[in-house]
């Protein structure tokens, strides 16, 4: 796809084309959603996420955090001590992204007996 045709797709996230969808379907992980959680409370190293997001596993933390940061949202600084230390925080274009996930979800929560009530309704129908 040419750059021109591309950038006429840019805001057509329902378009198959469009470079939004690649990065909505990043931000939208369930495991990218809960490191943009962890990460909204501030600095984390590698090991720290890894406790306060239960069930993720090395490999699918490391592949989420990696994401994340080639798309911007994450930045990860190595200080050169031994053994390596390693940390992770927002970019200023994740605190955005944060925000936006952090309310959604805050309603998600908020909406939680409602939502498992009409789960259950539904089941026993």
């Amino acid at each position: 796809m040419s750059q021109y045709a591309c950038s006429e797709l840019i805001g057509q996230v329902l378009s198959s084309e469009c470079p939004s969808r690649e990065i909505l379907e990043h931000l939208t992980s369930k495991w990218a959603v809960l490191v943009l959680r962890s990460l909204s409370d501030g600095v984390l190293r590698f090991s720290e996420l890894r406790k306060r997001i239960e069930g993720v596993s090395e490999k699918m933390l490391a592949q989420t955090l990696k994401t994340l940061e080639q798309d911007g949202f994450i930045l990860r600084t190595v200080y050169p001590e031994v053994p390596p230390k390693v940390e992770y925080q927002l970019t200023f274009l994740g605190a955005q992204a944060a925000e936006k996930l952090n309310y959604l979800i805050g309603w998600i929560e908020r909406s939680l007996p409602e939502i498992l009530q009409n789960k259950q309704s539904v089941a026993k129908v």
